[in-house]
């Protein structure tokens, strides 16, 4: 076995590692991990605080995980769902369209949450071209201030944070961009109370002026994770919908990181009865075992792109030319099933509020410090924003120091046994559903012993 030092010197060395300054980066490897603990090749352990990247639901190695996943390796690993079919992927596809709001009986897999957007995008302009009342002028996208949906060039395109996507625009397509409906942060003269109402007027007022050219109006449910953990005005969801059924433009929900009980319920868009055209899923899918994502649309989305395969002459095919090798992968599925399972077995959802009161009671505390400016949660999504406080310590001109300080409190909890990663100036706080009080009590003890060591 190599030691540690060969492994963090071939890491060093060869492994490019995502959203990851290289010039300065320091291994931490991890060798195993158990339950919601990390271990690495020291034999140290770290309360995964982040859901390995929001993913991990039921904790790793979970029995019934695993044993669902070796089940599928003794049936079959992987085959092609271009033409065929296997018997896990039509399971999932199924439980999937049971368990999604309203008519989203129709389930495409991908293998990310970045292609699961792109699939819903290339689907919203394919169905204006094909569907009973073709109107081939709705080419445009609305999407929403600091988006983030992910990183192909679709879903960058659509996606709105200058740190991520700035460097690749001559690359990117053209999108509405409205402004980001954060209730924590509202503009000049407007009040909590009518921030829901001045957000929606905005997008109201472009729906009006150019509706006729909107082929999708692309959000993240309730709360923009990458963007901060903004959350959303408590009924702006709601308005976003029927705005979008009023003007004939297409709604694609991005649940990447809110659904499967993260939030609270199995999906965000049920916290406000909003069924989209078009949603994706990923990350939590299979509980953070194996890469899988899936892109579900309505009847009437589905209805538009069937045809015949050899059409008459001077007609086009309705196919959807699109697809991923590893799409619907079975051992995946499986996993998927599998993590379903638990959520209803092992009553997840229903022990959420209890866990969610004991973290926004880690929150209060976090907010009486004096390097922290503001907090935020849904469910067992959170956010905390760090400050640099004191005005012999903030340097002018230096739009870093925040983010420093973010990053060293990170260091400072690892140094503790919990492993967290900033995002800019904040500490995103993403546990696996499946943690229990205990750990995260220690979870806050280390996050608010750590802000104060910084």
């Amino acid at each position: 076995m190599p030691t540690t030092e060969q492994l963090c010197d071939w890491d060093q060395r060869h492994y490019w590692h995502a959203f990851t300054q290289m010039a300065n980066y320091q291994p931490l490897v991890i060798e195993r991990a158990s339950g919601c603990w990390l271990y690495d090749t020291e034999g140290n352990r770290y309360l995964d605080g982040v859901s390995s990247l929001w993913c991990n639901v039921h904790g790793h190695g979970h029995p019934r995980i695993n044993t669902a996943i070796r089940a599928q390796l003794d049936r079959v690993a992987h085959c092609t769902s271009l033409g065929l079919s296997n018997t896990t992927g039509i399971e999932l596809a199924r439980r999937l369209a049971e368990l999604a709001p309203g008519n989203l009986q129709h389930v495409f897999f991908s293998c990310d949450g970045s292609s699961a957007v792109e699939v819903a995008l290339k689907m919203a302009f394919q169905y204006w071209r094909q569907c009973d009342n073709p109107q081939p002028e709705k080419t445009t996208y609305i999407a929403l201030g600091n988006a983030y949906h992910g990183d192909t060039l679709g879903s960058t395109s659509v996606g709105g944070i200058a740190q991520f996507h700035a460097m690749f625009g001559p690359l990117l397509f053209e999108v509405l961009r409205i402004a980001t409906p954060d209730a924590q942060r509202l503009p000049d003269g407007i009040k909590p109370a009518g921030a829901c109402s001045h957000y929606l007027g905005q997008l109201e007022q472009l729906l009006s002026e150019r509706h006729g050219e909107i082929a999708a109006l692309v959000i993240e449910p309730l709360v923009q994770g990458a963007a901060g953990m903004v959350m959303h005005p408590e009924g702006y969801l709601w308005g976003v919908r029927q705005l979008t059924r009023q003007y004939n433009v297409l709604l694609i929900a991005d649940e990447i990181v809110t659904a499967f009980g993260r939030t609270g319920r199995m999906f965000a868009c049920e916290q406000e009865h909003v069924v989209p055209d078009l949603m994706c899923l990923g990350k939590g899918i299979t509980g953070g075992y194996l890469p899988l994502a899936a892109t579900l649309a309505t009847e009437e989305v589905y209805s538009a792109f069937l045809g015949p395969v050899f059409p008459p002459p001077g007609e086009n095919q309705k196919t959807f030319f699109h697809g991923h090798t590893y799409g619907g992968n079975p051992l995946a599925a499986a996993a998927a099933l599998a993590s379903l399972d638990l959520l209803e077995e092992e009553q997840v959802l229903e022990q959420l509020p209890a866990k969610s009161a004991q973290l926004a009671t880690i929150l209060s505390h976090c907010q009486a410090l004096p390097q922290v400016s503001a907090t935020r949660q849904i469910g067992l999504l959170a956010a905390v924003d760090m400050q640099v406080e004191t005005p012999h310590a903030r340097a002018e001109n230096d739009p870093w120091q925040d983010a420093r300080l973010a990053q060293q409190v990170c260091h400072e909890a690892i140094a503790r046994n919990v492993w967290l990663r900033p995002l800019g100036s904040s500490l995103m706080l993403v546990p696996p559903l499946a943690i229990t009080h205990d750990e995260l009590e220690l979870l806050g003890k280390v996050l608010i012993e750590s802000i104060g060591a910084c």
